[in-house]
């Protein structure tokens, strides 16, 4: 009989880097849980790399009570790169090996997109560094590999927790805010979080959104024209004489002034990874509606709702069953690597057997692919509605139907 644990006397860290997700603490829930069974002494490391920095910013998370329920990260986050940059050029890897020396971590799991994976899977190139990658992003824009299978085609798309959580958000809030439009007989814009793909501005869509816009493809100036007069179209063809438009913020847009294509930028400032921040593409578009079209029209920008709040039952069980192929990772040392889902599938099915792994150097950004996305009609197609159907189940929304005969008064 094993008297310890097969990692007794090893400790395991576990950081979250980027944007936050609800989905992140149910990650490090689950991670957490099953490390332990291994006999693993678990650290948690607080904002991200900047916990591995000076004298570093580690807490204990072996055997204390945990909400994965709740959204966001409670190591908290930040958007760190231990590696040299045009903000940042010190070359800040040798503290980053300094503190796993310091607190004895002897691997790590780093929770986050391309940016984080990728300093982790550098780290490990480089350095040797024992890590495992955790696919985490709203956007669902990591190439993850998984396989959606339609009809008599497999399609490679994307699965990556979090987005499950916001993709309900984003269509709950679409549903929610037609009662707004149809009573002031308004265009409605609504602005997502999509900085290079439409993955996520597709709830909108399943929550019955008019027509939707998304960056992988610009609106030049023809786009744009042609845009404008599907929306007169469409405006006055709605019963209700009203529109839900949904955007992504990465959307390109045409400027008359300057004769140029590109995204809205709320700020130039850029982060450690070169990201300049992106928001106001629905101001600017509400604007063009209402002076060429006449139409009244208001922006809304869903913004951070969509990554806020609990964590969604099917992202409950996504985040365990890819937790499940962490133990796999483990116990095989197979480090460098990622848990993926590898086909898409209903909520039951969330299982370990679905699962697979994929080098972390090699997750990159996957934009929306053309089979889920009309460009003439500008919605998506029945593909990305089923592709949904998985996440989002069943469709039940209420609607004011019905209509009052007009009064004409008698002349005499």
């Amino acid at each position: 009989m094993r008297e310890y644990k097969i990692f007794h006397g090893k400790t395991l860290g576990i950081l979250s880097g980027g944007g936050d997700t609800p989905a992140i603490n149910s990650s490090i829930e689950n991670i957490r849980n099953r490390a332990q069974l291994l006999g693993y002494k678990v650290f948690g490391v607080r904002h991200g790399w900047k916990g591995l920095l000076g004298d570093g910013d580690v807490v204990d998370l072996t055997n204390q009570p945990y909400d994965g329920i709740y959204g966001g990260t409670a190591l908290r986050s930040s958007r760190t790169n231990p590696f040299p940059s045009k903000k940042n050029p010190e070359n800040r890897v040798p503290q980053i090996l300094k503190n796993l020396e310091r607190y004895k971590i002897d691997v790590l799991v780093s929770i986050g997109g391309d940016d984080t994976n990728g300093a982790a899977k550098k780290l490990y190139e480089t350095e040797g560094i024992p890590v495992i990658g955790f696919p985490k992003t709203i956007d669902n824009d990591l190439r993850t590999r998984t396989i959606h299978e339609y009809g008599n085609l497999k399609i490679d798309s994307v699965l990556c927790p979090g987005y499950p959580s916001a993709l309900k958000g984003v269509m709950e809030l679409t549903h929610r805010i037609k009662t707004t439009a149809e009573s002031h007989s308004r265009i409605m814009i609504l602005e997502v979080m999509g900085r290079d793909a439409g993955w996520l501005v597709g709830g909108a869509a399943y929550g019955q959104a008019d027509m939707i816009l998304i960056p992988e493809y610009p609106m030049d100036k023809s786009r744009k024209d042609f845009f404008l007069e599907q929306v007169k179209e469409n405006f006055l063809r709605s019963s209700k004489k009203s529109l839900i438009i949904a955007v992504s913020e990465g959307v390109k847009w045409y400027n008359d002034e300057t004769g140029k294509t590109d995204v809205v930028y709320a700020s130039t400032e850029v982060d450690e990874y070169g990201h300049p921040r992106l928001g106001g593409i629905s101001g600017v578009i509400a604007s063009e509606i209402s002076n060429k079209l006449g139409i009244e029209a208001r922006a809304q920008n869903v913004g951070y709702f969509a990554r806020s709040g609990e964590c969604r039952l099917y992202d409950r069980k996504l985040t365990a069953t890819l937790a499940d192929k962490v133990v796999d990772l483990l116990l095989r040392e197979d480090y460098g690597k990622m848990p993926v889902i590898k086909k898409m599938v209903s909520y039951p099915e969330l299982e370990e057997f679905n699962t697979g792994c994929i080098d972390m150097g090699n997750v990159g950004n996957q934009p929306l692919p053309e089979i889920y996305y009309d460009i003439d009609e500008m919605r998506f197609t029945d593909a990305y509605f089923d592709f949904m159907h998985h996440i989002l189940g069943d469709r039940t929304f209420f609607d004011f139907k019905y209509d009052f005969p007009v009064v004409i008064p008698d002349i005499k």
